[in-house]
């Protein structure tokens, strides 16, 4: 069942699933909700298990409210905060998609009692290595002007990139210094992923400051990284972290 929690100015919606610890958290991509195939499927596999997990929607995402378009990487990072310390307590193993990747980095730095970090497909600092990095003069100057920029998608309607967004993600940049992650992490990666760069992943791989840390390559896989094999990699995963 969803539920919500009241903010300031909108409400954000999680599904948590009660269990034993430490309680899985699911966080995912930039647009993608927590109705996607990787969060409801890893829900199942907790709740068959009797674990503790939780799925949770970002302001402007899915069934929680507040725009899309007004939304950046720190506003995210702190509505997925809110939620995991109102409907959580004690050890956590943050599991980040994408951009939901980039969020549980920061998360790691911020939460008391992290246990694990499993990325999928992590997208850290793509608001600068990807948009603006890949922005024409043009389009840079569009972004910087008019206060935004629309972007093609494989996977539905254009993304709108704001100037918030780039100006905020610089802000919260997670590929400039170590990251100190002192618990078992484990990143996997598809050789196929058309959205996220193999560099991207050994960057991460590089900044990571972790006592247990492997990368996996997924040959054929792609960037939704939800396959019935891909699925399986990530179960392996969460319980190599500690799951």
């Amino acid at each position: 069942m969803t539920q919500y929690l009241d903010m300031p100015d909108y409400r954000l919606a999680y599904v948590h699933t009660p269990g034993k610890g430490p309680t899985v958290v699911f966080l995912s991509g930039y647009k993608s909700d927590m109705e996607g195939t990787k969060a409801v499927h890893l829900e199942a596999w907790a709740k068959a298990r009797g674990r503790a997990f939780l799925r949770l929607d970002y302001s402007g995402h899915g069934q929680s409210g507040g725009t899309f378009e007004e939304g950046c990487i720190g506003d995210w990072a702190a509505d997925a905060q809110a939620v995991i310390e109102h409907a959580t307590s004690g050890p956590l193993i943050l599991v980040g998609s994408s951009m939901g990747g980039w969020i549980a980095s920061l998360l790691t730095q911020r939460l008391k009692d992290v246990r694990g970090f499993v990325g999928i497909a992590a997208a850290p600092d793509f608001t600068e290595d990807g948009f603006w990095a890949g922005f024409s003069e043009a389009e840079r100057s569009e972004v910087m002007e008019t206060g935004v920029v629309y972007l093609p998608s494989a996977y539905g309607d254009p993304y709108a990139v704001t100037r918030k967004l780039i100006e905020d993600g610089r802000e919260n940049l997670v590929l400039r210094s170590p990251l100190p992650m002192p618990f078992p992490v484990r990143l996997v990666q598809g050789t196929e992923d058309e959205a996220v760069t193999r560099e991207t992943a050994l960057r991460l791989l590089d900044h990571i400051d972790s006592p247990d840390l492997r990368l996996t390559f997924v040959k054929g896989a792609d960037h939704r990284f939800s396959e019935p094999e891909n699925l399986t990699h990530i179960e392996t995963a969460i319980l190599d972290v500690g799951g």
